[in-house]
């Protein structure tokens, strides 16, 4: 792959240096290269300090012996530096050459199979409610971990758990039986989702007064909180639903069928996709007997008549798995779905857990429960925690109508891609329906690369007007950048196709040498990425590449060059950052348009 291209250059060239200089055999494994830092010259920096014992000197001096060593032998070695115990080397133009002509001319995106099946989970709505805001984040953080890892070479199963069972789905159900007068998704002019949320509002409003009442006849905060109404109503109606009550049944269905409609919808919209869904109405009789069979291996230990698991070994605490009247929890849910998954399908190598930063603690506890009840993948599940997204408005709050609805913000972002587009006034030539695509495309690319360009692990604020700035460290930025270069490649029609002749090679431009040197790092990056499951890696590569094929842009005229093989070079150099910027927003999930 390309990204160890110079590092095959290099390595044996410093095992050599190491056998010569020091009489040691230097393992591969123990050399880290890194990228020089902008404030020195070179491009690839060894850090040496891990080797002053094999070579019996200073770091400095260490440093000064191996760079006099690769610079004599190795072709590519131009010159080097030192700074302390750091070797900074300086690669020849000739290699950025040859690299961009493989990269011209080849697809250096890609990666061969692995072989190992990895599933990715995300989404996982309620169905009581439609999608906000906070699961925009995790939708397009799963998501694009799962084009990532598929970029890397994996095949990729991607899932949803369905909440579609519980109390919150019956409070739905019993606001609607009692305020909904009949009203369906088609009377009201609405979708689904959105219907059924508003009569999870209606019960948080309708059970607060009944308790705002029985405090005032007299009942303690907490009394009026069991004994209101509303509330035993639900439960009542949860117990005939666990119990197959025909009607309750009847109206779960349809109520739920409302919500999938709705969720489709969003999800078509958004370029989301899955490729199962579980759900949970299926999946909550899952994992008692597996606790029951760890019960009698002694894995686990009863109590009062529930079934426990004692993690206090591990820095946890004690937690029940089986209530004492046999009902279960979500932890056993949960460890019942994994082991059918894994079952579901062999082979599978990795199940990662799109899940925000609340639930850390539930998923190192039911990775240590499937470990100790035996099963050797519990060592390849993770948990990918992310941080929520904050408003300028404050805390988003389902039961109050507060949050921020997910048809909504991209309604929003693809209205302020509507006006910064027509302010621009660069489409006249295109018709509405174009127009219309163009700006859904920019939109979307917007509230993206806006929520992944984060550290998923971070909280973050989101600002639906930053987001579409076409000057900013944003996807519409990017994509502008992307529809700059097209429209040079247009003009540039059939030109000859450049081929590197290194007797007529000329020094390379900073500019250039810059633009180069990114595209050389983006294999790394993208292996990294499915390494550590960071999206915002590839996001933030890819801002970095543009902004320096803009710099090149505006310093060097590519189409005025008189010289044909440096003008076509530099044709090849931007179709090569449009290939690669490319696959990088399909990794990301976004789509880049040809014009803007």
């Amino acid at each position: 792959m390309f990204q160890d291209r110079l590092q095959a250059l290099l390595v044996p060239a410093l095992q050599a240096a190491f056998s010569e200089l020091f009489n040691h055999a230097l393992d591969a494994r123990s050399v880290g290269f890194q990228a020089t830092r902008p404030e020195f010259e070179g491009d690839v920096t060894i850090n040496v300090f891990p080797f002053l014992k094999q070579s019996g000197k200073g770091p400095e001096q260490t440093a000064q012996a191996i760079g006099e060593h690769l610079k004599a032998k190795v072709p590519i070695v131009e010159r080097f530096n030192v700074m302390k115990g750091f070797l900074n080397i300086v690669i020849a133009d000739s290699y950025w050459f040859g690299f961009l002509q493989e990269a011209a001319t080849q697809d250096i995106l890609e990666f061969p199979p692995t072989g190992k099946r990895v599933m990715v989970e995300y989404a996982s709505p309620n169905t009581n409610k439609p999608l906000h805001l906070g699961h925009l984040r995790n939708i397009f953080l799963g998501y694009s971990v799962s084009r990532i890892l598929k970029s890397a070479g994996h095949e990729v199963i991607k899932v949803q758990v369905i909440n579609d069972r519980g109390i919150h789905i019956c409070k739905s159900m019993l606001a609607w039986q009692k305020f909904g007068k009949g009203e369906t998704p088609d009377s009201a002019g609405v979708k689904g989702d959105k219907l059924v949320g508003k009569y999870y509002v209606e019960f948080d409003k309708a059970y607060k007064a009944e308790i705002e009442a029985l405090v005032i006849g007299g009942r303690s905060k907490e009394d009026a909180e069991k004994e209101a109404p509303i509330m035993l109503e639900a439960q009542e109606m949860l117990l005939k639903w666990e119990a197959n009550d025909p009607d309750v049944r009847t109206l779960w269905e349809k109520m739920n069928g409302w919500v999938y409609e709705g969720f489709e919808a969003t999800y078509k919209r958004a370029g989301v996709d899955f490729d199962k869904n579980y759900y949970e109405s299926q999946t909550y009789v899952l994992g008692k007997n597996d606790v029951l069979e760890g019960l009698k291996k002694g894995v686990f230990y009863e109590k009062d008549g529930a079934v426990w698991v004692d993690n206090t070994k591990e820095g946890l605490d004690e937690k029940v798995l089986l209530r004492r009247d046999g009902t279960s929890v979500y932890m056993t849910q949960d460890i019942g779905t994994a082991i059918k998954r894994f079952e579901e399908y062999p082979g599978l190598s990795k199940l990662i857990y799109t899940v925000g930063n609340e639930q850390d603690y539930h998923f190192k506890v039911l990775f240590i429960i499937l470990k100790k009840l035996g099963f050797a993948w519990a060592d390849e599940l993770f948990h990918l925690s992310y941080g929520m997204v904050d408003l300028p408005t404050g805390k988003m709050k389902s039961r109050e109508g507060t949050v921020v609805d997910a048809d909504d913000l991209i309604e929003e972002v693809v209205s302020e891609a509507r006006k910064t587009g027509e302010q621009l006034s660069k489409l006249d030539d295109i018709s509405e329906a174009e127009k219309a695509e163009l700006f859904e495309t920019i939109g979307l690319a917007a509230l993206k690369y806006y929520l992944l360009k984060v550290d998923p692990k971070k909280r973050m604020l989101f600002d639906p007007a930053a987001s579409i700035d076409l000057q900013g460290h944003t996807g519409p930025f990017i994509q502008y950048t992307y529809a700059r270069i097209n429209s040079l490649l247009r003009k540039a029609g059939t030109m000859a196709q450049w081929m590197h002749d290194p007797k007529s090679a000329w020094p390379l431009l900073p500019e250039e040498r810059a633009v180069i040197k990114l595209l050389h790092q983006f294999p790394t990056v993208l292996d990294e990425a499915a390494t550590k499951l960071e999206p915002s890696a590839i996001a933030n590569h890819s801002y970095e590449l543009v902004k320096a094929y803009n710099s090149f842009y505006q310093a060097i005229p590519v189409m005025k060059e008189e010289d044909a093989a440096k003008r076509e070079f530099r044709i090849a150099l931007s179709a090569t950052v449009a290939s690669v910027t490319r696959k990088a927003m399909w990794c990301l999930g976004i789509e880049v348009p040809e014009r803007m």
